[in-house]
């Protein structure tokens, strides 16, 4: 059924199979979907709940962390929930705006999350190489300004996406053979030229990667050129151990993105199954794992949560 407009007509609803090729197991992949999705939920808000209410964690690292929880919270919500509800309930159907809102959040908050993981870079390039300059360099107004411009980056590199999309005229086929609206799966279904559009998906996905993946690579060269300099053994390995949990957070954001991605647009002989698996765990395995590993590589924050469960004072 379409929805007409004066410029385009639109269907009222898509169809999200969920995962095509194992309908059989919906039910029992929804299990472990959903305890990873709790240990997301529970892990980041412990990590807002512990920066929030320890003054003395109010530095840059815990700041950023403090916003890469958010934004865990807010990439893995806007999709958990419906395909939980798919799998489970067999709710396949997903209202067009509340689709387009769903391509909007997961791709301007993987925007986010990447821009973070940029800034969370740099802060360990200032704390290393210029550890006497850091309160002053990186201020908690620098850190609101770092936030907010990665926040607006997002934002304007992606509202094009919806803004393009939803004034175009769809084909009879609703059908999103996926767990979730993504912009390429959208874009699929309308029935006009969309050359432009995967341009600009291709041009804001390489840019927006390309450029935090740069900065992160020089920030860590930087690193270890200066790590290798230090005098003793020890003050080595506590340097490492520094930037030992963002590198951990950046392999699991970037590896399973850059498989979706590249398999979305060329790999066009990887299994239908495979890819949408990934495409489920580039969304959910960073939210969940982003908590544990800073949970248990971070001192602070680990001693935090021990002294909360266990009701001991500071």
């Amino acid at each position: 059924m379409l929805a007409s407009g004066n410029t385009s007509s639109h269907p009222l609803f898509f169809i999200l199979l969920g995962i095509p090729g194992l309908e059989n197991y919906h039910f029992w992949i929804a299990f472990p979907l959903c305890a990873m999705y709790l240990v997301a939920i529970v892990g980041n808000i412990i990590v807002l709940h512990v920066v929030r209410t320890d003054h003395t964690l109010h530095e840059p690292m815990y700041l950023f962390l403090a916003m890469l929880a958010i934004t865990d919270l807010t990439l893995s919500s806007s999709t958990q929930p419906k395909m939980l509800a798919i799998l489970w309930f067999h709710a396949h159907e997903i209202e067009y705006h509340a689709c387009l809102i769903q391509v909007f959040f997961i791709h301007a908050f993987s925007s986010v999350e990447s821009g973070l993981l940029m800034a969370m870079a740099l802060d360990r390039y200032v704390a290393i190489c210029f550890p006497l300059h850091h309160s002053t360099i990186l201020t908690p107004s620098m850190v609101g300004k770092l936030g907010a411009a990665v926040m607006i980056r997002g934002l304007l590199w992606v509202s094009p996406f919806c803004f393009t999309v939803s004034g175009m005229p769809f084909c009879p086929n609703h059908v999103i053979p996926q767990s979730y609206c993504e912009h390429m799966a959208v874009l699929k279904l309308v029935c006009a030229d969309t050359r432009v559009n995967r341009v600009y998906g291709l041009f804001v996905a390489f840019s927006v990667a390309s450029f935090d993946i740069i900065v992160i690579s020089i920030s860590y060269v930087m690193i270890l050129r200066t790590v290798l300099r230090l005098p003793s053994d020890e003050a080595r390995l506590k340097a490492f151990g520094t930037c030992a949990s963002h590198i951990c957070v950046i392999l699991a954001l970037y590896i399973p993105a850059l498989f979706t991605f590249l398999t979305h647009r060329f790999g066009h002989n990887v299994p239908r199954v495979v890819h949408i698996m990934f495409a489920n765990l580039y969304l959910l395995g960073p939210p969940m794992l982003n908590p544990i590993i800073y949970g248990v590589r971070t001192k602070q924050i680990r001693d935090r949560v021990i002294q909360g469960c266990c009701g001991k004072d500071p």
